[in-house]
């Protein structure tokens, strides 16, 4: 491809303004094992916080505000989780940019991204905020928001379109250092912002203090504070660092959007994103199958998946982790450092992803009686159907792991359709069409057979396909490659497992 040596600087990155050191990362050098352990501990552990934070609000709306106000929060949150979930690929693709220019050592070419990415970003949400606000009431009717709750779910939701600006920012400013090989400074700004969260949550429903009482608006607006001060507070430590990454007011012209980033952000990003609704619909279709067996058995299958979400959170991290750290080696053209980071990843998927299910089998009965009541025949369906499927999250697991490799090269479609058929090719349809023969446990099965078939498929493309030719940006001189792309990576060593909850 006729690319610079990956140890060289371009014109650009040469001329850029020298910075103090920072928080990041270099990705391209040292033992890959602790580098990736040590940059994927902050993802786990904000994904983590980000899921008790959740929890600790529902308690204090759904114990002492009611079922109308829970159903409210409820409705509002799954719009705003939506919305979130709109514009993941695109960070996702600007991590991937980011991490790329910074392995070739191209300053300028970081700069420009994150200068057109914030464009983007700015524009889109407070599109969102204006458009979202007169039409809060029209989309929750739209909904089939039940009558009795939707007021409390328009004035949380008003809110929460209010928030969007900040929510939206204070994540792509996280993708962008985490491209860049920093995720300790983005999980040091989410704990403030869960615990302004956490604090504020109170005093604002009940009016505790100085504090109006709010009620149910309370919470959406303990959201937008905690955000708002931690995007603040976050901008500012990167201007008074002088990080290498912000853009000073004198070179504001990096904020007009390239046309060639801005294409390759949306058409790279949409993609990634859409991995997101796959799993959501397919999630739709297993509840609906699992609703027609009772109660009960609906019971089971929501405790079970509380404990599911925090079993899938290793192999999420881990692949976040691992396409950054791939892109930057793709940037830096190391490949057998490509190749060596899906290896390790893949081994602490079956690690980190094994340690929290063991206990949650040995200590089944106690950990389920958490989330139901006590002699509650739901107990002993939820412990079957968890010694079938929680194994599947470590096979889901690869598919993460093996993914976010593929993806830091640009080859986002085939991960996609990997996905889109493994739950709606073989999950879906496994546990429908096998419940005359297998019963309910056809559902449950379907888990370990779809989770197993898309970690085969991932291999398989992982080994064979043409990822390594992949591009993120349709301008080649923008971040370096190697001049010999191999047209074959080594094989992984061990099984490899994927991730998803669908």
């Amino acid at each position: 491809m006729n690319q610079p040596d990956p140890d060289s600087r371009t014109p650009a990155a040469a001329s850029a303004p020298a910075r103090p050191a920072s928080t990041t990362r270099d990705l391209t050098q040292g033992p890959i094992a602790s580098t990736l352990l040590k940059f994927a501990l902050p993802i786990l552990a904000g994904n983590v916080l980000q899921s008790l934070n959740g929890s600790v609000n529902a308690v204090w709306i759904g114990r002492f505000l009611g079922e109308d106000a829970l159903t409210a929060a409820a409705n509002a949150n799954s719009i705003l989780f939506f919305l979130i979930g709109s514009v993941f690929g695109i960070g996702m693709a600007a991590t991937i940019l980011i991490a790329q220019a910074t392995g070739a050592r191209n300053l300028e070419q970081a700069r420009r991204v994150i200068g057109t990415s914030a464009t983007f970003f700015i524009i889109v949400s407070l599109a969102i905020a204006v458009l979202g606000l007169p039409f809060a009431r029209h989309i929750l009717a739209a909904m089939g928001t039940p009558a009795s709750a939707l007021p409390l779910a328009e004035d949380y939701l008003r809110i929460i379109f209010l928030a969007v600006p900040f929510l939206y920012l204070f994540s792509w400013v996280s993708a962008i250092l985490r491209g860049a090989g920093d995720t300790r400074t983005p999980f040091s700004f989410l704990l403030l912002a869960v615990a302004l969260d956490i604090v504020f949550n109170p005093l604002l429903i009940f009016g505790i203090g100085p504090f109006p009482k709010l009620g149910i608006a309370g919470s959406a607006l303990s959201t937008l504070i905690a955000n708002a001060v931690s995007l603040t507070a976050l901008l500012w430590w990167l201007r008074r660092k002088d990080h290498h990454l912000w853009i000073e007011w004198k070179e504001r012209a990096l904020f007009k959007p390239d046309p060639a980033i801005l294409r390759a952000l949306i058409v790279k990003g949409v993609p990634m994103g859409l991995q997101m609704v796959v799993i959501s619909l397919a999630m739709i279709a297993m509840i609906g199958m699992v609703n027609s067996h009772g109660i009960d058995v609906t019971a089971a299958y929501g405790a079970a998946g509380q404990l599911w979400t925090y079993v899938q959170m290793p192999a999420m991290a881990i692949g976040a982790a691992c396409s950054s750290m791939a892109a930057q080696n793709v940037g830096a053209g190391n490949w057998s450092r490509v190749d060596a980071t899906a290896r390790v990843g893949t081994l602490f998927n079956f690690l980190l992803t094994g340690i929290l299910i063991a206990p949650i089998i040995l200590f089944d009965h106690a950990t389920l009686s958490l989330f139901l009541p006590p002699g509650s025949p739901s107990i002993e369906i939820a412990r079957h159907l968890n010694h079938i499927a929680i194994w599947a999250f470590m096979f889901f697991g690869v598919t993460m792991v093996l993914a976010g490799v593929v993806r830091s090269t640009g080859a986002v479609m085939p991960p996609l359709l990997i996905l889109s058929f493994a739950l709606w090719g073989i999950r879906v349809p496994f546990a429908k069409w096998l419940q005359p023969t297998l019963g309910i446990d056809a559902i449950w099965w379907s888990f370990p057979a779809s989770s197993v078939c898309s970690m085969l498929m991932s291999m398989a493309y992982y080994r064979w396909g043409r990822w390594r030719q992949a591009k993120m940006l349709q301008q080649p001189a923008a971040v370096a490659v190697p001049a010999e792309v191999p047209s074959e990576a080594p094989t992984l060593v061990a099984d490899q497992p994927p991730l998803d909850r669908g």
